[in-house]
């Protein structure tokens, strides 16, 4: 049977197939640290899955909702961001979606022309390069100077004729590291002066440690907001992956387009999920803290048993998500194997660790780790790493 050539050129997701991987060997009894999975290991809090069950008990999650999501939630979404970056937002400029990562496909769809070209700092998050595929258009994959965040310098260097948007992720996943006011100032300049559309990755914007300072790309002025599509959801600082709560802020004709594409897709995110996210927007915030706290914990926990094993290379230490991204490529050639790849295949099948090789992110000389898992399992886990390492040098 014949497929569809877009779809043969997209790679699955490396994130997911390794998770996949890792539960396996657990359910056949290995005893295996899943470093690979980019998910809180907190359950949701208590009042948000109260919240839920209220809705279910009184019949409102039993019906159709308006395809880009309830008014109310909407409206919290507003709401919330007018609380944390003191900008302001109207229902019509919210679209509720299946997860953060079902509202970068349908913006995609509702973007790109074929041929339409986005640009993709590195490290990017494994889906972004994909979904500019699946929409016909093309990812320009862009290498920042330091390696570390993109400029304008480089950014300039990568426009074409047929730049359409360029996507900014941060706290950035997989490296963990937070633009600045300033850098971020003059990158949205930049793209108000050649009208390049920002697409502005939050999603992990409430986990920050040890000081550092998270901004908005929505929070710099009129002429960059009005140039920015905000994506976000609830996955990450609410613990709430399995809700699959998602959204889009951005102007009202964007938002009427992006209905169309989702009305046609999946009609509505989970009428449930979706009173769920009501509470978790407009209760008690506190509940984020704590674990922004447990994360912050471990970090500092873990960075430095990490930075102390042979060849492993992280001079700059993550400051948000809940990943480690440090370059390997001389542990991998101390340890005698030919690639990243292989050097983490052997770590699972030996040492019962799943990390995930860079070359997912565009940077096969690097693995990332997730610390979010509990203290015990981190510290094992690493102890685990560095016994692997050893034993192979």
């Amino acid at each position: 049977m014949k497929i569809a050539s877009r779809v043969m050129q997209v790679q699955p997701s490396a994130t997911l197939a390794l998770s996949a991987q890792a539960k396996k060997m657990i359910a056949a009894g290995i005893d295996v640290i899943n470093l690979g999975v980019g998910e809180p290991d907190f359950n949701t809090p208590s009042r948000i899955k109260e919240a839920a069950i209220e809705a279910i008990k009184a019949g409102k999650s039993d019906f159709y909702t308006p395809a880009t999501g309830i008014t109310a939630l909407k409206q919290a979404v507003c709401d919330r961001l007018q609380s944390d970056f003191g900008v302001a937002y109207v229902p019509e400029q919210v679209a509720v979606t299946v997860g953060g990562k079902f509202s970068l496909y349908v913006l995609a769809q509702t973007l790109l022309d074929e041929q339409d070209e986005v640009l993709i700092p590195l490290p990017y998050w494994v889906s972004y390069g994909e979904q500019v595929k699946l929409a016909g258009g093309k990812p320009v994959f862009v290498m920042p100077a330091n390696k570390a965040k993109v400029t304008v310098t480089e950014l300039e260097k990568a426009r074409t004729a047929k730049t359409r948007a360029v996507i900014i992720n941060s706290p950035q996943n997989p490296s963990g590291l937070i633009y600045t006011r300033d850098e971020l100032l003059q990158i949205g300049e930049w793209a108000v002066k050649n009208d390049v559309v920002l697409i502005a990755d939050d999603m992990y914007g409430k986990l920050v440690y040890n000081d550092h300072q998270f901004v908005s790309l929505i929070e710099l002025g009129q002429a960059i907001r009005d140039q920015t599509i905000l994506v976000s959801g609830l996955s990450k600082a609410y613990a709430m992956t399995g809700w699959r709560v998602g959204y889009t802020v951005a102007p009202r004709e964007v938002i009427q387009k992006m209905n169309v594409v989702i009305s046609h897709a999946t009609s509505n995110l989970a009428a449930v999920s979706q009173y769920a996210a009501l509470e978790a927007l407009t209760g008690d915030q506190s509940v984020v803290e704590k674990m922004r706290v447990q994360f912050e914990k471990r970090l500092n926990i873990v960075y430095p048993q990490l930075t102390a094993l042979p060849g492993v290379k992280l001079p700059d230490k993550p400051e948000g998500a809940f990943y480690l991204f440090p370059n390997v490529a001389e542990t991998v050639k101390l340890t005698g194997f030919s690639t990243t790849e292989d050097f983490a295949a052997a770590l699972l099948e030996e040492a019962h660790v799943a990390v995930v090789a860079g070359a997912a992110f565009g940077m096969p000389e690097h693995i990332r780790l997730s610390y979010a898992t509990d203290l015990d399992s981190l510290n094992k886990a690493l102890k685990r790493i560095k016994l692997f390492i050893e034993k192979h040098m």
